[in-house]
């Protein structure tokens, strides 16, 4: 049995309780394994040693020799897939098809499905099993939203936290019950800009600004990992008027501690759980009740399951909504929904409190009525009308290279090959959203292709025949193109 997991962190309760039943038939496969760790799994699967194989999506290279069933835990997370370094693939995806190949059983689980999915069981495609209620006595939360601009004008906004957020927080530790927060942002600060010339602290490599990092004290890029020491003023002025703006996990933790200066409280994203028993040492500590409220990114939202969270709270939903992608409501819903999740999963009845500037937006509004079918058809509805998945199939091609005018000489070329044969279906050239990573410049070309009308095959055969017609010139065999299907942005 191969069981996938979208995160490192989930595989820590799961062990414990599968383990329980099937003792050392279950082995657990992911990254943090030394080179040694990971032969030792690669031979144990290889000769048919363990019968249960837990981890996350490089799990569907291990030698299986006899795959029955494929489970796969909230399939609905972008986390299955890798979109750098190649190969580009969807682990869920490569799950299906690697049970297709063994003609084993699969099984997607979540509460939330992906638009995708969800549409293939709707069509017949995959059979659909729901499940109405929770288990045992526990019920779905109260989901409520916090107002931060009535919150502002009346004087009750403390930082990033509503009076009344703080106030529920208090409440629920007196009752020695725990709270989640949720923010989907990691470091002390996103942005820094100088209030005199509005100069912006930037990585050197990357078209991104540098994240402020007060654990490490550096201002760090997310992406190549460069680092600077803190700046004292302005690069470009010379203004000593630098702020702060934006709250990731280590500004919150930091605030929370200030208006609550008694409550325990700890940390958990990518930055503290760095070290291999990291994630270990903050679930246990967690569970046993040494930790009052637990701050985090979205690795607090997928499938971690505690008995004394009574309170969950999303610190800033905007922030979720207003992301330039067609998948930006899906992932805010179900952000929202899953992280509502861990509230009252045992008798105690949970509440979540959801602050947030736009609470009559649509996607806020089905988290709280907990309406999927009614996001399901929004969305799908925008998708049919501007030609999404599931009715089309992306196809993204990036052109790199370490000279701006190369890559958007290079990159029109391409598509001007591309749209000779395949026409309007292709989009771009265009720069993405971050336009420079490590050094190298990026123009994007995106291919939608109608699902059922044309010929994948043929599709494959003329993208591949115009990149390699575009590198026979030498002037474009520096450029890196990159192909990818299906992707996230």
């Amino acid at each position: 049995v191969l069981y996938l997991l979208p995160e490192i962190a989930l595989t820590i309760q799961l062990v414990s309780r599968l383990r329980a039943h099937f003792g050392n038939e279950v082995a657990v496969s992911h990254s943090r394994f030394n080179d040694q760790e990971r032969v030792e799994i690669w031979k144990k699967v290889a000769e048919n040693k363990v019968k249960v194989v837990i981890g996350p999506r490089s799990a569907v290279f291990l030698p299986f020799q006899n795959l029955g069933l494929v489970l796969i835990d909230e399939e609905h997370e972008s986390s299955f897939k890798q979109n750098d370094p190649s190969p580009r693939y969807h682990g869920r995806d490569a799950a299906i098809y690697l049970a297709h190949i063994w003609k084993a059983k699969t099984l997607l689980g979540t509460a939330t499905p992906s638009v995708e999915s969800y549409y293939n069981a709707k069509a017949g495609k995959y059979g659909l099993v729901k499940l109405e209620e929770r288990f045992g006595v526990a019920r779905l939360p109260d989901i409520k939203t916090v107002d931060m601009s009535e919150a502002g004008k009346k004087n009750l906004l403390k930082g990033p936290f509503t009076q009344r957020l703080l106030d529920e927080i208090k409440k629920n530790v007196e009752l020695n019950e725990q709270t989640i927060l949720f923010q989907n942002r990691k470091g002390f600060v996103p942005v820094t800009v100088c209030k005199t010339c509005g100069w912006v602290p930037k990585c050197e490599n990357c078209d991104i600004s540098l994240t402020y990092y007060k654990y490490h004290r550096a201002f760090k890029c997310q992406f190549c990992g460069y680092q600077h020491a803190p700046y004292n003023k302005c690069e470009a002025c010379d203004s000593h008027h630098l702020e702060m703006m934006g709250y990731g996990t280590e500004r919150i933790e930091e605030e929370l501690q200030l208006q609550l200066p008694n409550i325990r409280t700890e940390r958990f994203d990518m930055e503290n759980t760095r070290t291999k028993n990291a994630y270990h040492r903050i679930i246990q500590d967690f569970e046993q009740g040494n930790i009052d409220v637990l701050i985090g990114t979205q690795m607090v939202a997928k499938g971690l399951d505690f008995d004394d969270v009574s309170l969950v709270s999303v610190v800033d939903a905007d922030q979720l909504l207003h992301q330039p992608d067609f998948r930006a409501n899906e992932r805010a819903y179900y952000l929202m929904s899953q992280v509502a999740g861990r509230a009252g999963r045992k008798e105690k009845p949970g509440e979540v409190l959801i602050q947030t500037r736009r609470p009559h937006h649509t996607t806020i509004q089905q988290v709280i009525l907990h309406d999927y079918e009614s996001f399901y058809q929004t969305d799908l509805n925008e998708r049919y009308k501007f030609g999404y998945p599931p009715y089309y199939k992306l196809i993204s091609i990036r052109i790199k290279h370490k000279e701006a005018e190369t890559v958007e000489q290079g990159s029109v070329q391409l598509a001007h090959l591309l749209k000779d044969k395949l026409g309007d279906r292709v989009l771009g050239p265009q720069a993405p959203y971050i336009s420079r990573l490590k050094n190298l410049y990026i123009r994007q070309i995106l291919i939608k292709i109608e699902r059922e009308k044309v010929s994948v095959s043929w599709v494959k055969a003329t993208i591949q025949r115009s990149i390699d017609t575009f590198m026979e010139n030498k002037d474009n065999r520096s450029i890196r193109v990159q192909v990818d299907v299906d992707p996230y942005f």
